[in-house]
């Protein structure tokens, strides 16, 4: 009979203490966020009617989704910043609370002004939502921090393809008042983020023990790499979400114009795209913790680029496959890249989704302006052959440090 040694008895001991991973709640988490990014979806997605029915410009679509955007990604990272001093378990209902404001705004709204407001209400919704249901997904991974975010993501991905189908089959045929029907998704997510709360406040105890366990992640590396580090992050998240705005806002624009698309038909090709997102991004996760962080990144950003060449010159069968793959690779990205931050900076959770959530949202409301703004100049397909060149930037993951090598070590 073999006698245990003292490494042996450690990892046993180790493994005694490790939290499961809470997959109820994860899927509940998953859902809310289905519901949450369902109805923020609705927005792009109803802008054929809205334009129509206002005579709205290119350049003011774009000017919503700056709203959009821009609220979430200035707010996030202080509702990150606040709620990791002091957690706020009922942040979540209470962002869905703002989201259900800004849809019974936007289904009366008669000005362009209110519209906007509207869009405000949805952005304000989100930047308090997406902080802290991260760190809830983190609490109950249970140690698969990659798998807990690309669950928790997935469900917002799932949903932002469920709203293009909402605004063909129920908004498109009958008109802007029909949005009121939504405010019924937006009940739902406050009664089930509510249930949330009430487990992360049961639960958020062994907060400050996970950050003591995420202590030595990153702590060897230099402040000057980890700031490079997440400067060649941002320029990534740059990159992804504004060729993504350029999908997302006027995928079905430029469909429409190229290809003599119905509304309809468009936001069907839209959905499919959206789909291939979300399964893109249940992929991510799983595989950034089997093979790390890194790989994934690199290979999501620039492993797009030879798709988004050919996309502008593609035919209509051909457009609708690239956009499918493109979805599927560089939605990837995403997860890895959030707990690749997270290990950079422990015990920073809200902060660092905070950051990267609104920082994604605010270059995706930015995108959808500028892109807006250059369709009034120059054409929507040429915007798309403009846009093919981002994912080039993802070369600058070459120069990402080795987070999970420096971690075994």
């Amino acid at each position: 009979m073999r006698t245990p040694t003292a490494a042996m008895v450690a990892q046993a001991a180790v493994g005694a203490e490790s939290p499961r991973t809470a997959y109820a709640v994860l899927a509940a988490v998953s859902l809310s966020h289905l519901l949450n990014d369902t109805l923020q979806s609705l927005l792009p997605s109803i802008y054929p009617v809205l334009k129509s029915t206002f005579d709205l410009s290119f350049a003011q679509v774009g000017m919503m989704t700056l709203a959009l955007m821009l609220t979430a990604s200035v707010l996030q990272p202080v509702v990150g910043l606040v709620t990791d001093r002091r957690p706020a378990p009922l942040a979540l209902a209470a962002g869905m609370t703002f989201t259900l404001i800004g849809l019974l705004l936007l289904s009366t709204a008669w000005t362009f002004p209110l519209l906007l407001l509207a869009a405000t209400f949805v952005g304000v919704g989100s930047s308090v939502f997406h902080p802290e249901s991260s760190r809830v997904a983190r609490m109950a991974s249970g140690g698969q921090h990659g798998l807990a975010q690309s669950v928790f993501q997935v469900g917002g991905n799932t949903g932002s393809a469920i709203g293009p189908l909402i605004a063909a089959f129920l908004i498109a045929p009958y008109g802007q008042r029909s949005i009121l029907w939504c405010a019924l998704i937006a009940l739902a997510g406050i009664a089930l983020t509510y249930r949330i709360g009430l487990w992360q406040r049961a639960n958020q105890t062994e907060v400050p023990r996970a950050r003591g366990a995420r202590g030595q992640t990153a702590e060897s590396l230099p402040h000057r790499r980890v700031a490079m580090a997440i400067a060649i992050l941002a320029a990534l998240i740059f990159s992804k979400y504004f060729y993504l705005a350029s999908l997302s806002s006027y995928f079905t624009f430029y469909l429409m114009t190229k290809f003599g698309l119905s509304v309809q038909a468009a936001q069907l090709h839209l959905f499919a795209f959206l789909a291939a997102v979300a399964v893109g991004t249940i992929l991510g996760g799983p595989i950034g913790d089997r093979i790390g962080r890194k790989p994934v990144i690199w290979a999501s950003i620039l492993g797009v680029l030879p798709f988004s060449l050919l996309l502008p010159r593609a035919n209509l069968f051909w457009t609708g496959v690239l956009a499918v793959i493109i979805g599927l690779i560089l939605s990837s990205a995403f997860s890895a890249i959030v707990v690749y931050a997270q290990e950079l900076v422990p015990g920073r959770v809200g902060l660092i989704s905070g950051v990267f959530f609104g920082f994604a949202f605010g270059m995706g409301g930015i995108g959808a302006a500028v892109l807006g703004q250059l369709a009034d100049r120059i054409g929507i397909e040429s915007v798309y052959g403009l846009c093919a060149f981002l994912p080039a930037i993802g070369l600058l993951a070459a120069f990402l440090p080795n987070v999970e090598r420096r971690r075994l070590q």
